[in-house]
């Protein structure tokens, strides 16, 4: 009897130190993805009237990306390209899918957490979703064990000051069932602390396997809300005070790593889906020095603070000005788990060396497009941008003030040619100077419409695959 239990006694310390060791091997992934938050919107990036000292102790304890950027720069096509590796036009996911939507992300598709849980994942998100509203469109059909959050953007309700009763009641969902048919402002006001609550709790309950957390605040998009935490704390007001309290959550998330010893095997990455949405002036962020915001392909609508650490991967206190996006994610994460990415084509590459070595890494991108619908906007190669004729919203009037927006113009480009490394504000076009370089990406683009499609030379990409819909 004694030789049995002690067989047993070691089969079991046997097996809780090789479930040990496979926890150890697959490091937890943490994404938190923010919501309208400008290239110059955390202190390590530039802000200057509001402190966000979690963000810039985690960009001190790992690497900061100067050159990063979404797919593009409106809420659902930027969440889809995220989860999916994919430009967000070749899967038929665009622009912001309210209530009134049929379509949703493709059960073809895999998604980050499907790719992590194949591997033994634990996985959960909670925050704004914004790939389908129907229940099979939601999180815990498409790879989440558990979800909590809000369906769409947080401004798609009934109280909106821009034109009050435009939608329906905003849900609350928990899995795939409404839990607050009618999220109020009072509602709004506790966002950023309830997701944060359900990720701190979600880490506690899963700190002994391995796991997945997607963490997308419904902040700092309007209509801005925030708890009397951190009400009236910043020099900049009601949108200070909102990344304020993110900088708050990261914190939260972080120290939950700490209590449970895991903060080592633990890659955290921050970002956010496109740049500030200038015409809600003090209600909005800032690109700092690039041009325009949200709803354009210029810089300041899609390059992003990008700040990831992995203590002792990572090399602490570093920067990469490397070109990577939100599309290279799903791959990277494949490579550093042993996950199999799919089957089909996907458009992001694994950017695992831009994390882990030197200065002489460099970007596996050749070309970068920028696109906004179906529309080729621009291509980028090396530091030089390639502007295509297109139209876009510019503010050029005076912008709106609490809450309310205002100081949109169209504006227009014709073929315009950049070298954002000495012109990141894409202040000078260069083209007549440099025929060569316009050339080698009108070349660079061709392929891309092939591939991608475009709606303005009116092509439709081979590599296409439409979402999909509610019949």
């Amino acid at each position: 009897m004694q030789i049995k239990f002690a067989f047993q006694w070691c089969c079991c310390l046997l097996s809780l130190t090789t479930s040990a060791l496979v926890a150890a091997e697959k490091p937890n992934i943490v994404i938190v993805f923010t919501d309208d938050q400008g290239y110059a919107d955390v202190g390590c990036f530039g802000a200057t009237e509001f402190a966000t000292p979690n963000l810039d102790s985690l960009a001190a304890r790992g690497r900061k990306f100067t050159n990063f950027y979404v797919a593009q720069a409106v809420c659902g096509a930027s969440r889809a390209a995220l989860l999916t590796g994919c430009y967000s036009n070749r899967i038929g996911m665009l622009g912001a899918p309210s209530d009134r939507s049929r379509h949703g992300i493709h059960e073809r598709e895999k998604l980050i957490p499907e790719l992590c849980k194949e591997q033994g994942y634990a996985t959960a998100m909670f925050g704004k979703w914004h790939l389908g509203h129907h229940k099979q469109f939601l999180p815990i059909h498409h790879g989440f064990d558990e979800y909590f959050g809000l369906p769409y953007s947080n401004d798609m309700w009934p109280y909106h000051p821009d034109g009050p009763n435009r939608f329906p009641a905003l849900p609350m969902i928990e899995g795939d069932e409404v839990v607050n048919p009618n999220v109020t402002p009072e509602d709004q006001v506790h966002l950023t602390e309830w997701y944060t609550q359900r990720a701190v709790k979600f880490i506690d309950e899963h700190h002994e396997q391995p796991f997945f957390l997607y963490l997308a605040h419904s902040m700092p998009h309007v209509p801005l809300f925030v708890t009397d935490r951190h009400k009236g704390k910043s020099e900049q007001g009601m949108y200070g005070d909102v990344i304020m309290e993110i900088d708050w959550s990261v914190g939260q998330i972080v120290d939950a790593l700490k209590r449970h010893g895991i903060t080592d095997n633990t890659l955290i990455i921050f970002t956010s889906d496109n740049g500030p949405w200038l015409s809600y002036g003090n209600h909005a962020g800032s690109a700092g020095p690039l041009r325009e915001g949200k709803g354009t392909s210029w810089e300041g609508g899609v390059r992003e603070p990008c700040i990831m650490c992995w203590p002792g991967k990572i090399p602490a206190g570093t920067v990469c000005d490397e070109l990577a996006a939100t599309i290279d994610i799903l791959p990277t994460v494949a490579e550093i788990i042993g996950g199999k990415l799919p089957d089909h084509p996907i458009d992001g590459l694994n950017i695992l060396p831009l994390l882990t070595q030197g200065k002489d890494a460099k970007t596996p991108h050749e070309s970068y497009c920028y696109y906004w619908g179906n529309h080729l906007e621009a291509i980028r190669s090396g530091d030089w941008k390639l502007h295509f004729p297109h139209s876009y919203r510019s503010l050029t009037g005076e912008p709106g003030k609490d809450g309310l927006p205002n100081g949109y113009t169209q504006g227009k480009t014709g073929l315009a040619l950049y070298n954002l490394k000495e012109d990141i504000g894409e202040t000078t076009d260069v083209k007549e100077a440099h025929p060569e370089v316009v050339a080698h990406l009108q070349a660079l683009a061709d392929s891309a419409r092939k591939e991608l499609g475009d709606s303005a030379t009116r092509q439709q990409g081979s590599g296409y695959r439409p979402p999909a819909r509610i019949e």
